[in-house]
């Protein structure tokens, strides 16, 4: 490992941010819509969560279609490398639960 440079940090800058991971656990379930992902989050504001899906679009970890319709229908879904990255998450979810009930 080069000096300074640690895997576990680049992982964390990518992902971190309000709602990232959860953005990508549910595209994991498959393909959604704004107002969707809206609904499964609905404590983030508007803003935050575009940011969030631009930035995660902008890193390679989802995928977003425009449908050339009136109005536009977007959806959004998992990359290959948002799906390589799941397992990651899912493992932090665990430890979280973990860690909430021992800190309790």
């Amino acid at each position: 490992m080069e000096k300074g440079i640690c895997p576990i940090d680049t992982f964390i800058n990518y992902v971190k941010g309000k709602r990232k991971a959860t953005i990508i656990l549910h595209l994991k379930q498959g393909t959604k819509r704004y107002s969707e992902l809206v609904k499964l989050i609905p404590d983030v504001s508007d803003r935050m969560l575009s940011k969030n899906l631009k930035e995660l679009e902008e890193s390679g970890f989802i995928e977003k279609k425009i449908y050339p319709e009136i109005p536009p229908k977007v959806e959004y879904s998992l990359s290959k490398l948002g799906d390589e990255i799941h397992p990651v998450l899912i493992a932090m979810f665990r430890g979280g639960k973990i860690l909430e009930k021992k800190l309790k």
